[in-house]
């Protein structure tokens, strides 16, 4: 049995979790569905950050994973190394915080909802 973090990373066209033909969709569900990816892009969101840097602003991350989710958000076009190896979001990295500033907007809505501040 092949370990999770051993599997190749989801990319649309190739199967995934929810989806055999690997909708673009639910391969971006699968890729962010995994344990942190959210929360390494959402560091990276202000510009480039070291492999120290970034394991540090991720509470309790393990070297071996931010390694191993670093490494799928590079093959998934989300990611990319610097010059000096600092990790950064691609235009398409940019693009996805883009595309969910709506649900953060959202989120925001529904913790006052659920304060009964609304």
């Amino acid at each position: 049995m092949v370990a999770v973090d051993d599997a190749p990373p989801p990319l649309p066209g190739s199967p995934v979790r929810g989806s055999r033909t690997g909708r673009p969709i639910m391969a971006a569900f699968d890729l962010l569905g995994r344990r942190w990816a959210l929360r390494i892009l959402w560091e990276l969101r202000d510009g480039a950050v070291g492999f120290r840097a970034l394991q540090e602003r991720c509470d309790g991350l393990s070297p071996t994973v931010l390694n191993t989710r670093l490494g799928e958000l590079r093959a998934a076009g989300l990611v990319e190394q610097d010059e000096n190896r600092a990790h950064r979001l691609t235009p398409l990295g940019e693009d996805l915080g883009d595309a969910i500033a709506p649900l953060r907007a959202w989120s925001v809505r529904w913790a006052e909802a659920t304060r009964g501040d609304a």
